[in-house]
């Protein structure tokens, strides 16, 4: 599973024997987004603003030093620091005020499915993306993790608790995405990462993801995701992970999960309806060798709307009227062996829109 640097995420130890100061893991913490000498504290408060969602920092003190600079910057001649190779082709950079940060993307031939569109996993690998680039940005480690110096020194990465996922259109190929990712403090050792993806040709809001919560009193990020008992409808056993499904730290990245829970969607849903929104809790990491089950069986559509939002930032699962449209499943993946639970989640899916062919080769 991936360790991505912020929202929604936790402290873990990367090493059995280490041990840690919690003040200090706090102390850490409260810092993560600023340089390490200042003493200001951001302050992030989620905004709708130009049709969009931007941040607003408020800070305690009068001055903040510059933020460190990335491992990953050349030096020309004179010993001047100056942009990487990967800084100048990447299309991306932080916003004007510094709290979030923007990236535009091409949706490739590889990235879609027999629709022409992308691909679930296509979108949240976009968003792991963003993440790791915004905090390589601010100066933070480079090692993909985006740890800080504490946190090296006491063997402490990030790890990935919940992640929820909302697409109200899916990208065709070669359409141009544009993801804004930011994050705030969500406690002693926990931060919350949002993103937020456009149409980069029409402005369109596509799409929308957090790592913890979305701030509205009703939406599905908020929902509790019961777990799947034995009596699934569904199930795909004997699931092993692949040499390409590891991340830089040997654990399967948090991606692959969501392919192992489609594995067990039966086929007719697969074919008539599209993903909409998925939810994950993650318990378990699993390794390269873990033989993974997963089950799935439908659960009761609820009479109202999962999120109420404006029409600035899209629309959230369908209304209680289209019923014979929609639908929505609990997941379960656990070890083969022990039955040890990895992961639970949600899925919830809209009949396919009826799409026009308008690429060719």
């Amino acid at each position: 599973m991936l360790k991505l640097p912020s929202s929604s995420m936790s402290l873990s130890s990367s090493s059995s024997t280490s041990s840690c100061n919690a003040a200090l893991i706090r102390k850490q913490c409260r810092s993560f987004g600023a340089s390490s000498d200042s003493s200001s504290r951001l302050k992030v408060s989620i905004r709708r603003r130009n049709e969009a969602v931007s941040c607003e920092a408020a800070d305690s003190s009068a001055s903040s030093s510059a933020p460190l600079v990335a491992e990953t910057k050349e030096k020309d001649a004179g010993g001047r620091v100056g942009k990487s190779a990967a800084d100048r082709l990447r299309q991306g950079s932080l916003t004007e005020d510094g709290l979030s940060y923007k990236e535009k993307f091409i949706v490739r031939c590889y990235e879609v499915g027999v629709n022409k569109t992308a691909t679930v996993e296509t979108i949240a690998n976009l968003l792991q993306e963003v993440a790791c680039n915004h905090v390589q940005s601010l100066g933070f480690s480079t090692d993909g993790f985006g740890t800080t110096t504490t946190m090296r020194k006491l063997h402490l990465i990030w790890a990935t608790a919940r992640m929820h996922i909302e697409i109200y259109k899916y990208p065709a190929w070669s359409d141009v995405v544009e993801v804004e990712t930011w994050y705030e403090s969500e406690g002693p050792i926990w931060t919350r990462r949002d993103w937020i993806l456009k149409d980069h040709a029409t402005r369109e809001v596509i799409g929308r993801a957090t790592r913890l919560a979305f701030p509205e009193e009703k939406n599905g990020s908020l929902k509790k995701i019961a777990k799947l008992e034995d009596a699934a409808q569904y199930s795909r056993q004997g699931l092993v992970p692949r040499r390409a499904d590891l991340d830089m730290n040997q654990h399967v990245n948090n991606v692959a999960y969501i392919g192992w829970f489609l594995e067990s969607m039966p086929q007719e849903i697969i074919d008539n309806h599209e993903l909409e929104t998925i939810t994950l809790d993650y318990r378990r990491e699993c390794q390269q060798h873990d033989v993974v089950d997963s089950h799935t069986s439908p659960e009761p559509v609820e009479d109202t709307k999962v999120s109420e939002l404006n029409e600035s930032n899209g629309t959230a699962a369908a209304a209680a009227e289209g019923k014979e449209d929609y639908c929505q499943f609990l997941h379960l993946l656990r070890l083969s062996g022990d039955g040890l639970e990895i992961n639970r989640g949600r899925t919830e899916w809209r009949k396919k829109p009826t799409r026009h062919a308008n690429h060719s080769v």
